[in-house]
Formats: structure tokens, C-alpha cells, sequence
């Protein structure tokens, strides 16, 4: 049986934003026993959704490091197997430790695209030239050649690749982003806000080619030396970025023998289908849906650290709404809830487009109710507008007012 008093002892594997938040409620909602969290990565957990305002110099690393609360950080000690019925964690280095409840927090890897030329001649590591953006190791890595960089490649224009190539941009590189999809961040974007931005984005130094997928990564003796793409065109370059979205980390779940399908299943109560180990963030999948944001792994660390504490032994996650967001460098957008009206005839639409700021709001009402909206380039108003949606109540007046009172003065 587990301890639940003061010898109560809880392992979170995992150095990201999940755990990091898990620790610091847990810690701070009085907890019995002692929080240790297992980092495989050689630092403090930090914020990845600032990775690409490192890259640009606008924060230092150390800035965006994130509170632990009086939690135990162990870091680079990478988890390698649990054992859910002895209760043990087994470490890269050897050691084995006892846990009496364990959290997994192991994140996710980002996904690599199957093109040609991604990898070394002998298989080992990236070729010389292409980065992902997923961790401070690789930040700094593309900093350092992104000085002497004449031209680069972002692969994949969603929210990841967007504040990449911006980021690069910021730094003087010419930059251009190979996107598959009719137009950029086009699960959170519709079709007119995908054009602001593409403008917004060329701009401050952004290329785009949309509608078009890369199908192989040139080399020459030393380093990268363009991106082929599927309709034959080359873009000559010596800098290349995957963005191409991420993949659970379940491995370690799946050796255990626990639940997993795309990521670790979860229930409610965020259990993983053993008793006392608990998933949480980018590696849980929660009734058929793995998020990979932020907002909602937090709100699961808030529920799991209200379960586990004994502050609220009964609560319950039951799924996140949150806002998809993008602010790097001047360029900010949001939007939440239906943002297609295509897929339902009974929805309306509002839309405000300011081309001189290049700005563009649009609201999706059913009835007198705000069920979507998105901003971009200007996002006074945007608590507002969640406050309604989050509501569901009906709007008071014309909803045009949601739209106007949230324009610039």
C-alpha cells in the first residue's frame, strides 16, 4: 500500500512544463512527502513556448526557467524503465529508486518529416545544418550557425515553424517556410487571417510557399545546401528547421506495460491503468484527444496536484478549451472554438480587417452566442471575447460591439 504521510514519496519523470507545474501546486497545496522531479536534460525545467523568443535574443534562458516549489530537481538522470508493481523507477546511470506514487511527464519528440537527407551519411544524429526547436540544447545549437547563415528553411507552418522563421528572420537571416496546407497555422486559422499573416510575415523578412511539400534535403561535403521541393523547385539554402509537429513520448509507458494508443491513456482522474502511476501534459492522451499546448497541461498538473495533495481528492479533469496562441516578436494572433463556419449552417459571421495595421477579427456567433473567434495582429479585447465564449451566455447588444470595442483607440 502506498505511504500517505510525511514518508510519502512521488516521483515525476519528466523535465518540462507539466512537471514543473505539477511540482509547484502540489508543493504549494501543502502535499504530504517529498516531490522529486527526474529531468533527463542537464538544466532547470523552462518554458518551451518561449524557445523561439531565446533563439531570437528578446529573453535569456535563464529567464524563462519555471518554479518547483520546495520539490527535489534531479537533473540529468534520464528514466530508462518503471516497474509499476515494485514501485521503482530505473535510471540511465544505474540507480534504481522507490517511488509511492509516480507521474509521467516525459513529453514529446518532434516529428521528422520522411524526406531524404535529413541524417547523417553513417545514420547518427542530423545532418549538418538541420535543427528541430524542442529544447534549449537545440536552441543554442541554431543560434550559433544561424550567425553565419546566408538563407533558411522552416519545414511545417504551424504555430512552431511561424515563430521559428520569425525568430530567424529577427536575426537577419532570409528566411522562407515550406507548408504543405493551403495556408499557415491553418488548424487554428481560416483562409483570410492565413493571408494576413503570410503578409504580415513577408513583411519582416518571411517567404512563404504554401500548397507545397519538400521532398528532400540537399548536402554538399560539409553542410545542407538546399530543400527540394515535391514539384522539383530547390531552395537554395544552408539553414534548415523541422517543424513538422510532435510525437507522444510513450516508450517508457508502453515497456511498463500501461494503457497507450498516440499517447499514454488516461481517465478522469488522469490515471494511467496502474494504480498509482498517473500521466500528465504532452505524452497523455485524454478521451482520444493528446493536446501538445500548454494551457492544458497545466490544467491537468492543477487537477492531478488537487487529487494527489488530498486538497480535492475527488477532482477531475475533464478537458481543456484553451486558446491557441502565437506572440514572438511583434506578431501575435489568438483563437478559440469554431473558427470554420463552412461546417455548420447555422453559424454567422463577423469579420474586421484593418490592411494598414494588418490586423484581422472575426467572430462566429450561433444565435446571440460567441462560439469562436480569431485575432491577429491586434489582440485588445481577447479577455473579452474568451470571458463570452467561456460563458456561453447570451450577448448583450449587437456583437459588433465585440469587434469594436477591441479595435485600437
Amino acid at each position: 500500500m502506498a505511504d500517505t504521510g510525511a514518508d510519502r514519496r512521488i516521483a515525476v519523470v519528466g523535465g518540462g512544463m507539466a512537471a514543473a507545474r505539477f511540482a509547484e501546486r502540489y508543493t504549494a497545496l501543502g502535499g504530504p512527502g517529498t516531490v522529486t522531479v527526474y529531468a533527463a536534460e542537464a538544466r532547470t525545467p523552462y518554458s518551451r513556448v518561449l524557445l523561439a523568443e531565446v533563439l531570437a535574443g528578446r529573453y535569456d534562458p535563464e529567464a524563462i526557467a519555471l518554479p518547483l516549489g520546495t520539490a527535489r530537481l534531479r537533473t540529468g538522470c534520464e528514466a530508462v524503465a518503471v516497474d509499476p508493481a515494485a514501485r521503482t523507477l530505473a535510471l540511465a546511470d544505474g540507480a534504481v529508486e522507490p517511488w509511492d506514487d509516480l507521474v509521467l511527464a516525459t513529453g514529446a519528440n518532434p516529428v521528422l518529416p520522411p524526406i531524404g537527407g535529413l541524417r547523417r551519411p553513417d545514420g547518427r544524429g542530423l545532418a549538418e545544418g538541420v535543427h528541430t526547436l524542442r529544447s534549449l540544447d537545440d536552441c543554442a545549437r541554431l543560434a550559433e550557425q544561424a550567425v553565419t547563415a546566408r538563407r533558411a528553411v522552416v519545414i511545417g507552418g504551424g504555430v512552431l515553424g511561424v515563430s521559428a522563421a520569425r525568430a530567424l528572420a529577427a536575426l537577419g537571416v532570409r528566411t522562407e517556410i515550406v507548408h504543405q496546407a493551403p495556408h499557415l497555422i491553418e488548424r487554428q486559422l481560416d483562409a483570410e487571417a492565413g493571408a494576413v499573416l503570410r503578409e504580415r510575415l513577408s513583411a519582416l523578412g518571411v517567404g512563404t510557399y504554401c500548397r507545397n511539400r519538400a521532398r528532400a534535403v540537399a548536402t554538399g561535403p560539409d553542410r545542407v545546401t538546399g530543400v527540394r521541393l515535391a514539384n522539383g523547385h530547390l531552395l537554395d539554402c544552408d539553414l534548415v528547421v523541422l517543424a513538422c509537429g510532435t510525437r507522444p513520448r510513450t516508450a517508457l509507458a508502453h515497456a511498463a506495460g500501461l494503457p497507450v494508443a498516440t499517447g499514454v491513456l488516461v481517465d478522469d482522474r488522469l490515471a494511467a491503468g496502474a494504480p498509482h502511476v498517473s500521466a500528465i501534459g504532452d505524452c497523455a492522451e485524454h478521451r482520444g484527444t493528446v493536446h501538445g499546448l500548454a494551457v492544458p497541461a497545466w490544467d491537468q498538473a492543477d487537477v492531478l496536484a488537487l487529487r494527489l495533495s488530498g486538497a480535492d481528492p475527488g477532482a477531475r479533469y475533464t478537458g481543456s478549451r484553451p486558446p491557441s496562441r502565437l506572440s514572438v516578436g511583434g506578431l501575435e494572433y489568438a483563437a478559440f472554438g469554431a473558427v470554420d463556419e463552412t461546417l455548420d449552417e447555422g453559424l454567422d459571421v463577423l469579420r474586421l480587417t484593418d490592411a494598414t495595421r494588418g490586423s484581422y477579427k472575426k467572430l462566429v456567433l450561433r444565435g446571440d452566442r460567441l462560439v469562436g473567434a480569431i485575432l491577429l495582429g491586434d489582440l485588445a479585447g481577447l479577455d473579452a471575447l474568451t470571458d463570452a465564449w467561456e460563458r456561453d451566455d447570451p450577448l448583450t447588444g449587437h456583437p459588433l460591439h465585440l469587434l469594436t470595442a477591441a479595435a485600437p483607440s
